[in-house]
């Protein structure tokens, strides 16, 4: 990911990261280690979605009874410490959990038929792991993709580091679209004709599951903002009204250097973390806006209440490096992958959610759907030595690419300088060349795929192995 300027939208490409459910945050899961299993539900419920009725089938995340407000919880640990959790399906089709971001072990990552098997309706699944990395993170299931993020299931997990600074206020904030009619009930997912191409966009888009919300900030205060684009295709380009801003992190990984924020460009998968300075006067407004592609719309917005606290973005310290092994550039080992399109054959039927088609590839090859059938990985590391990922975009179309299990360090591109980010996803965009040195410290079959889901769903996806 790199980061964008008006003046200069096409040479730089921001990630982008995000922080808890506003005020109120979920409690720590950690009963598991001690025998007293915390639980996490995947349910069915309602929910007021666009402001004009409930919408029915909504799928979401619970760590108890669903209230008022049944969007999925923002779960909290911290680096070092175990989490856990086990997950109970209540949905009427299998599914899993994927813990986006986070440098596990295999056996927890979530995927059916490469870490773990479905869990069927009504069954369980113990997630245990030790986080090595303070972030924002989330959490999303990988069985049914398109449907299942569609439909809500899409969770923020904020890993904190005890000597993270302390500021005024903090909120989290799940950006998404939904799919829904007139009548506020879900409407066809995707367009063939759509997915073929950049994705089909979403009628309603909500943070926090609301139109634009407005919550109440301290005048003068500096604000720590987490965001995930938890959406199944939307790129958003972010820009602050009526106050200033500093990119803190980006992925979870906290920048170089901090920077102003101008605008941002976060993908799908992506999180951005900032540090708003507040007006100083109360009542004042600031929107949040996605300018992409030309109209602004306001995400969110935060209004100053209180006497002024008088902070200043000089104030903000750098937030500490996660620890990672540096890449051993000059013995590195270069993988080539190309994202392109398909002629391929129609993917695979499968009960975890095959679309149906294949438009796009890696590497000329095509993932054939959640099927149990074998696939050759797109290549094999050898633990501890570093490979270079040469990935060719040579779509008209932008990707961004994930990578499970281990992060990358962004080396260079083709059209854009770039900034030597750590990240788990990084917008590649037409016809862009990019290097992406990957040390392979974390065994297992990792998945490499776009996070716009319907590209991921009809064939751009693979695996790497690391032995």
């Amino acid at each position: 990911m790199a980061i964008l300027t008006r003046r200069n939208l096409l040479k730089a490409s921001a990630v982008a990261g995000a922080y808890g459910a506003g005020m109120v945050l979920a409690p720590r899961l950690s009963a598991l280690a001690a025998g007293d299993p915390a639980l996490l539900d995947a349910r069915i419920a309602e929910a007021m979605l666009d402001g004009k009725g409930k919408t029915r089938n909504v799928m979401t995340y619970a760590t108890g009874p669903i209230g008022a407000d049944p969007m999925p919880p923002v779960l909290r640990t911290r680096r070092g410490e175990k989490f856990a959790t086990r997950f109970v399906n209540h949905l009427d089709e299998p599914t899993t959990v994927h813990w986006h971001g986070l440098r596990i072990d295999n056996a927890m990552d979530g995927v059916p038929f490469v870490t773990q098997p479905y869990v069927y309706p009504g069954d369980s699944f113990d997630y245990a792991f030790t986080p090595p990395d303070a972030g924002t993170f989330w959490y999303h299931p990988h069985c049914n993709t398109l449907t299942q993020i569609g439909r809500g299931l899409a969770g923020m997990l904020i890993v904190e580091d005890p000597k993270d600074p302390v500021f005024d206020a903090e909120i989290a904030l799940n950006l998404r679209d939904w799919r829904l009619g007139g009548d506020s009930q879900f409407i066809e997912q995707f367009k063939a004709r759509d997915a073929a191409k950049s994705g089909t966009f979403g009628t309603v888009r909500t943070a926090n599951w609301q139109p634009s919300p407005t919550y109440d900030m301290p005048s003068g205060g500096l604000v720590r903002v987490r965001i995930l684009v938890a959406d199944v295709t939307r790129l958003y380009n972010l820009k602050l009204a009526g106050a200033e801003a500093l990119i803190v992190a980006i992925d979870g990984q906290p920048v170089p250097v901090t920077m102003p924020l101008d605008v941002a460009v976060v993908s799908p998968g992506q999180r951005l973390d900032l540090v708003v300075r507040m007006p100083d006067s109360e009542g004042v407004v600031v929107a949040l806006e996605d300018i992409r592609p030309s109209t602004p719309k306001t995400v969110a917005s935060f209004r100053s209440v209180g006497a002024s606290l008088r902070r200043s973005l000089g104030d903000v310290p750098p937030l500490a490096a996660n620890p990672a092994a540096e890449p051993d550039l000059a013995n590195a080992t270069p993988i080539p992958l190309v994202l392109s399109a398909t002629a391929e054959e129609a993917a695979k039927d499968s009960i975890c959610g095959s679309l149906g088609y294949s438009f796009w590839a890696i590497n000329k090859v095509p993932y054939p759907g959640d099927t149990p059938d074998p696939m050759a990985p797109l290549a094999e590391m050898k633990l501890g030595r570093t490979y270079l990922l040469n990935v060719e975009n040579v779509t008209p179309h932008a990707h961004p690419i994930h990578i499970h299990g281990v992060n990358f360090k962004v080396v260079s591109s083709s059209t854009r300088k770039v900034m030597p980010l750590v990240s788990d996803t990084y917008l590649i965009l037409p016809d862009e060349k990019v290097q992406l040195a990957v040390v392979a410290d974390n065994p297992g079959d990792w998945v490499f795929h776009c996070h716009i889901i319907e590209h991921q769903k009809t064939g751009m996806t693979g695996y790497v192995r690391i032995v």
